[in-house]
């Protein structure tokens, strides 16, 4: 049985810095990709980024240089540290693993964690 969990959000002024994490259970890294994605109110689904099972890492165009995904294998978790926050950083933010989860026409489907809230302040 797939299960994610995410952690870390809370909220920060503009500047700021989080670090999200997720903690997966009934698969492993070895075999599955992984994103960070996020969702606004009233905004569609949006990946922030993935980390492929081969190692390579990919960023939307929002985060880059600022957000950065890393994972540790031993603990099943991955993380999302994200620094020079914005306001438009704020969104309930998610871990999935393409294809069990995804955004697909802007709307998630699959298997989800709860989330976890960052707000942004300015």
């Amino acid at each position: 049985q797939v299960h994610l969990m995410e952690s870390g959000g809370g909220s920060v002024p503009a500047g700021g810095s989080l670090r999200l994490s997720c903690t997966v259970s009934g698969f492993t890294f070895d075999d599955s990709d992984m994103g960070w994605y996020r969702e606004a109110p009233g905004n569609e689904c949006e990946l922030v980024g993935k980390i492929r099972t081969d190692g390579v890492i990919e960023y939307g165009d929002a985060v880059k240089g600022r957000f950065t995904i890393s994972q540790d294998k031993a603990k099943n978790t991955v993380y999302l540290q994200m620094n020079n926050l914005k306001p438009e950083d704020t969104a309930v933010y998610y871990c999935g693993s393409p294809p069990m989860s995804d955004c697909v026409a802007g709307t998630r489907v699959g298997s989800w964690g709860q989330g976890t809230q960052v707000t942004v302040t300015s």
